[in-house]
């Protein structure tokens, strides 16, 4: 298994930089497989959410589908996979203008840890994914 970091995928997705986007393609195209996977880890998750809505104005029904793309893809090895999964259903179940697909794996990955509820100040993570409003 190989690990990926946030700017190896953001220049295979976005397709930016001729020379270090060819050299992530050649990695993701023809090094990686399902018996050499590529890791993706949580925090790669958030960063390139991150990474693509402000960087390159993804929409967050774009992120979702990204994920959902790199969740399906048998190539890689996502980070807890079903939260991550889960996080996308609660994103997709929430109201989407209010909170982004990053506050939906906050809440849902402390639900999976056993979390009653996640407290926040971001009124629009409490209508979006969920969160509790800590006042």
């Amino acid at each position: 298994m190989i690990g990926l970091d946030t700017n190896v995928l953001a220049r295979y997705l976005a397709q930016d930089d001729a020379g270090q986007a060819a050299l992530a393609t050649r990695l993701i195209e023809t090094e990686l497989s399902t018996k050499q996977p590529g890791f993706i880890s949580l925090v790669v998750v958030a960063e390139l959410c991150w990474v693509l809505s402000r960087l390159y104005s993804a929409t967050m029904d774009e992120l979702a589908g990204t994920l959902e793309d790199l969740l399906n893809t048998p190539k890689f090895r996502v980070e807890r996979r079903a939260v991550v999964q889960a996080a996308i259903r609660r994103f997709k179940a929430g109201n989407k203008r209010k909170a982004g697909v990053v506050d939906a794996l906050i809440a849902q990955i402390a639900e999976s840890e056993g979390c009653t509820h996640t407290v926040t100040f971001d009124r629009a993570a409490v209508r979006g994914a969920g969160m509790t409003l800590l006042s």
